[in-house]
C-alpha cells in the first residue's frame, strides 16, 4: 500500500494552516517547508504533528514517502477527495503516473470552479522546486475537490 506525504509551503499562515492540516487525514506524513514565518505558523504545524523545515532545506528527499500530495496553506481537501485518497492508497500505482484534482475557490457565498491541477506525484519520477508542481495533461483525475479559501 503506498504511503503519502502531504507537502505545504508556508509563510505567516497561522490563521489558515489548521484547516488545511485538519483535512489531511489520508496522509501518513505532514511536511511543511516554512519560508521565514514570523507568526504562530510553527505552533500550528506542531499541534497537528507536522514536521516543519526551513525552506532553505526544501528538498523532496526530506519527505519520508515517495508519493507527495502538494497543496497551499489556503486549501483543504473536501470529504469526497479525502475518501478518494483513502481508496487511492488501497492500490499500487506506477511511479510515472501523476494525479490531478479539481479545484473550487470560495468567492463570497459562491464557489468558483477552476481547471484540475496536478497535485499528487511520485518524487522519484518527477522533480519540482516551486511550492506546486507543473500540471501534467496526462494526469489522472481523482474524485472530489480541493477547496481554496480566500479568508482564513
Amino acid at each position: 500500500m503506498p504511503q503519502l506525504t502531504a507537502l505545504i509551503h508556508t509563510h505567516n499562515d497561522e490563521l489558515r494552516l489548521g484547516r488545511a492540516l485538519e483535512s489531511l487525514r489520508p496522509c501518513d506524513e505532514l511536511l511543511i517547508f516554512d519560508h521565514g514565518s514570523q507568526d504562530g505558523t510553527e505552533g500550528v504545524a506542531r499541534e497537528y504533528g507536522a514536521r516543519l523545515l526551513q525552506a532553505n532545506n526544501a528538498d523532496l528527499s526530506r519527505a519520508r514517502h515517495d508519493w507527495i500530495l502538494c497543496l497551499l496553506p489556503t486549501e483543504a481537501l473536501s470529504e469526497a477527495l479525502e475518501a478518494s485518497l483513502f481508496e487511492w492508497k488501497l492500490a499500487e500505482h506506477a511511479a510515472s503516473h501523476a494525479f490531478s484534482v479539481a479545484i473550487r475557490e470560495q468567492a463570497g457565498d459562491e464557489w468558483l470552479s477552476h481547471p484540475p491541477a496536478t497535485r499528487l506525484l511520485n518524487r522519484q519520477a518527477c522533480r519540482w522546486r516551486s511550492p506546486l508542481p507543473s500540471d501534467d495533461p496526462q494526469a489522472q483525475l481523482l474524485a472530489g475537490d480541493l477547496l481554496r479559501f480566500r479568508q482564513p
